[in-house]
């Protein structure tokens, strides 16, 4: 069974189909929040701060980090910047991190002072970047995303984006990298641009599980961009994608209503032991005012209490 690991300075966490979900938070990334970004470059990490400690109460298992916050000069800007808050947010929470960058300087940077065994985020197939990034994964020994694009861009074919990952595990076998450190990228494309772009992942991810058996992720909320009410369709991917054989995402833990379906799903998997997560998180849950998911009392007290308001709901009916 295919197995990536993870660690932080004291706690391991394994990526595998047979194992829960792996969410990864998304929110220290400076892109498309330039409010972020002016704080990050003024030296205020009050936010990135706040999204950390969040995150993780709300369920993260790791936390991406991303420093990218100008197109200009990164080569220089971003590798000072990127140790900076790694070592913040290491400080803060013990929870493995992803080290998210484009910039091969900034990730061998990030990798020398981050604690346990980080994700790198990531390689694409393109030769420069294997060239770049595969010698430092197998130098630092860690795992690696590899993203399903090549030279040529980002296909609307799935057999093509297939093939990119293919040579991607097979390029990193030649440094010795194995299989079970590939994390594969399948690229989610907005449904609103492209109908079959569900369709297309599903497939993808069943056979990245069976053919290549390398363990997935994505950037989730890809799927729903420029659509309104974008939180009802991610949470409506995210089973789906675990059906198919996903087994990590990068996401937005602070959502109620995605971390929801990630723990359902975990449940219904059989990867939650004894419904154990599930309880912790909603034991004391109260339903929202008017729900009509809202159970009497007696059908609240296991089988006993569900057979017992079954006979009295019965004899209530026959006497009116």
């Amino acid at each position: 069974m295919t197995r990536t690991v993870v660690a932080s300075a004291t706690k391991e966490i394994t990526i595998g189909f047979d194992q829960p979900f792996c969410v990864i938070g998304e929110r220290i990334n400076p892109t498309g929040r330039k409010k972020l970004a002016a704080e990050m470059i003024a030296g205020n990490f009050d936010t990135v701060t706040a999204d950390a400690l969040a995150q993780v109460a709300a369920g993260a298992t790791m936390l991406d980090v991303n420093a990218g916050v100008t197109a200009v000069n990164p080569n220089e800007t971003e590798p000072p910047l990127l140790v900076q808050t790694l070592e913040l947010v290491q400080g803060l929470v013990d929870v493995p991190l992803s080290i998210d960058s484009s910039v091969t300087a900034a990730i061998e940077a990030g990798l020398k002072v981050a604690k346990g065994r980080p994700l790198v985020n990531s390689v694409t197939g393109e030769e420069e970047k294997l060239e770049a990034i595969l010698p430092l994964i197998k130098k630092y020994d860690v795992p690696v995303v590899a993203i399903s694009n090549d030279e040529t861009g980002i296909s609307e074919d799935p057999d093509v984006r297939f093939a990119v990952a293919k040579k991607i595990v097979e390029r990193a076998a030649d440094f010795g990298i194995p299989a079970h450190d590939i994390v594969v990228d399948p690229l989610v494309m907005p449904i609103g641009a492209m109908g079959t772009a569900g369709d297309q992942v599903f497939k993808l991810l069943r056979r990245l599980k069976e053919e290549l058996k390398v363990n997935s992720t994505c950037g989730l909320s890809n799927v729903s961009f420029g659509l309104p009410h974008r939180h009802g369709i991610n949470s409506a991917f995210i089973p789906m994608v675990i059906a198919s054989g996903m087994t990590s995402a990068i996401m937005n833990p602070c959502r109620p209503q995605e971390m929801e379906m990630v723990r359902a799903a975990n449940v219904l998997a059989g990867h939650d032991a004894n419904c154990q997560d599930w309880i912790m998180a909603y034991r004391d849950h109260v339903p929202a005012s008017g729900s009509n998911a809202t159970a009497s009392p007696d059908m609240t007290k296991g089988d006993g209490g569900r057979r017992r308001g079954g006979r009295e709901g019965r004899r209530r009916q026959s006497a009116s």
